[in-house]
């Protein structure tokens, strides 16, 4: 019996209608997933993987698509009735079955969360629809499971809304969301892709856990192949709407038959790649023959950006006359270097200040104190002019492309739209420049006339780096620039990036939590910790001689895309968070370093 598939796609077929007729988004795809099983499904966007996920939740009719053929089965056991088509079930099946039978994680947890509801009141929802709970049981029940997805100070969080909350902490929500029901078959739609590495690691096993416990089958689609190595039972790998290959998780990686999946790993960053190497190398993209990249070596040794006890700090505001009751301490003490035509990443685990800080440079969010020096110029002492003058040698490009562009312009006004501001040249000039920017990054100059909503998530984000590049700046800050694309437009645009970086000299203040991106791009790298850098240096030394328990830690919790070195809970020894919210008068220590090798900084610990 525990052979009979849970869940069955047969010959599905998924059509969109457009002004051009219908548009095939998945052509013929088979599949079962059974019991206690993690089938995950991988390829690029626009391959149809998230297509085929909505169509089983019967979601994709409310996104302007139509199941136009094939069987959507789904066992719901045999008090409920058995095996049912989902494709020709009725409404009020469908109510039952959706979060409660088939729960979802969503891959944008903004989009999926309602702004204008707490966190807890969207938390309990589901389980007194579905369960029957009584308000003060739901809770008790909603705040269990924010500690399963090790949410700190849970009940504070009950309160608060989505936007007060950090991406990594917004998508975890929605991960207990899905799993407060213990729903029989649970779709995750690139659930860890806005997560850093020691939380992915933890909501990977809490996943696993939860399969292993009460035999939920889990349907994981995702673009990270080293999330597949450590999650998957089999593999599914997809291309323009169709299958093109099947099989257990070691046969997939071990010897892949089809040329797109051998492509599709031979583009993963790896980590540990980098060993013996001191410059950032290209990666190898989708197709290439040619491994030989050559490092793309600085050629001056000056500091273009001087970061000195920066400290920012966001009121926690309570009573009745909304005063402020405590600070959050999102940037504590930080100081650091970013030298001309050279790159420094700050890791850490999500809330642990990295995107306050790259905001802080640019004054997109006011320091607390410190200094900031851009070519021996402090920013924090710039009047508003003065700033405005600055920010054409640094620009940004934010996490969320869809966010930063505006729907409603085309994307060659987007594009030009710095240099209008700055009153840069003609209008052809400028048209001249777009167009030529539109080709640095790749882009057809047909693209030009079209809106974001047109454009694939890389597609946008190369539009985004586009308009960054747009002034000629010295500095650009890509926060979590990388992190929601799969992985040949991944290689892509870090490659573009660096390139940039060897032929105009651009120094890059690289926020991620992706430590096999991290490794290929960086000359240095920080690793934060509520606030504070607890590890500073050259990659070599970071990645090779680890010295801090925290970096130690980070570095275990890489997931390998390799089935055969799974982590296992023991390997990931996870703490829980601390707070970074401290009374207002609280005073912190000064943030300490020893010098271990040149260059090579630790803090002390308190």
């Amino acid at each position: 019996m525990l052979d009979q598939p849970l869940a069955s796609l047969k010959q599905l077929r998924v059509e969109f209608q457009t002004k051009d007729g219908p548009v095939v988004a998945v052509e013929d795809v088979s599949f079962d997933i059974k019991p206690g099983e993690t089938v995950a499904v991988v390829g690029e966007s626009g391959s149809g993987k998230s297509v085929s996920s909505l169509s089983l939740m019967r979601l994709v009719e409310f996104g302007g698509g139509q199941i136009a053929g094939g069987q959507l089965l789904f066992d719901r056991g045999a008090d409920k009735g058995g095996v049912i088509d989902v494709s020709k079930a009725g409404d009020n099946a469908m109510r039952t079955i959706r979060g409660n039978e088939i729960g979802m994680i969503f891959q944008e947890p903004m989009t999926s969360l309602n702004p204008v509801f707490t966190i807890g009141r969207q938390l309990t929802e589901g389980l007194r629809v579905h369960k029957g709970l009584s308000k003060d049981a739901a809770n008790e029940r909603a705040i269990d499971l924010l500690r399963q997805v090790r949410i700190p100070e849970p009940e504070q969080r009950m309160k608060q809304y989505p936007h007060e909350l950090s991406g990594g902490m917004r998508q975890r929500i929605v991960i207990a969301i899905a799993l407060a029901c213990e729903p029989r078959l649970l779709i995750a739609d690139e659930p860890t892709t806005a997560l850093d590495v020691t939380i992915q690691a933890e909501i990977l096993a809490l996943i696993d856990r939860l399969k292993r416990e009460t035999g939920t089958a889990v349907m994981f689609i995702t673009h990270d192949m080293a999330v597949v190595a450590q999650m998957a039972d089999r593999v599914v790998v997809m291309f323009r709407g169709n299958k093109v290959e099947e099989g257990p998780v070691e046969e997939i990686f071990v010897a892949p038959k089809h040329p797109y999946t051998k492509a599709l790993l031979a583009a993963v960053p790896k980590l540990g790649e980098m060993k013996g190497t001191s410059a950032p190398i290209p990666m190898r993209l989708m197709g290439d023959k040619d491994t030989k990249a050559t490092p793309i070596v600085p050629s001056e040794d000056k500091v273009l950006l001087d970061v000195k006890n920066l400290t920012t700090r966001f009121p926690v505001k309570g009573g009745f006359f909304r005063r402020t009751v405590a600070n959050v301490h999102a940037v504590e003490d930080v100081s650091f270097q970013v030298k001309s035509g050279q790159t420094l990443s700050l890791v850490g685990e999500s809330g642990c200040g990295k995107s306050s800080c790259g905001r802080s440079v640019l004054r997109l969010v006011e320091p607390h104190s410190g200094q900031i020096l851009l070519d021996n110029q402090d920013v924090i002492a710039f009047s508003q002019p003065e700033l405005r003058r600055a920010r054409r040698d640094m620009q940004m490009i934010f996490q969320d492309p869809f966010a930063s562009l505006n729907p409603q312009m085309k994307l060659e006004d987007q594009v030009s739209e710095p240099l209008v501001n700055y009153g840069i040249g003609t209008a052809e000039e400028r048209a001249d420049t777009v167009a030529k920017l539109f080709d640095r990054v790749e882009l057809p100059r047909s693209f030009l006339r079209r809106y974001p909503h047109e454009m694939s998530g890389g597609q946008r984000q190369r539009i985004a780096i586009a308009r960054a590049l747009a002034l000629n700046p010295k500095l650009i800050i890509a926060d979590e620039a990388v992190s929601a694309l799969d992985v040949s437009v991944q290689a892509q645009v870090l490659n573009l990036l660096m390139e940039l970086q060897a032929e105009l000299g651009i120094s890059m203040l690289f926020i991620s939590h992706d430590m096999a991106v991290v490794e290929r791009v960086s000359h240095s790298v920080g690793v934060m910790f509520l606030g504070r850098i607890v590890e500073i240096g050259p990659r070599p030394a970071i990645f090779e001689d680890p010295r801090h328990d925290y970096t130690k830690s980070l570095l275990a919790a890489v997931p390998v895309a390799d089935p055969r070195q799974r982590k296992s809970d023991k390997d990931l020894n996870f703490k829980p968070i601390p707070s970074p919210i401290f009374p207002v008068n609280h005073t912190p220590a000064p943030s300490l370093y020893d010098e271990v090798t040149p260059g090579h900084f630790v803090l002390k610990s308190a």
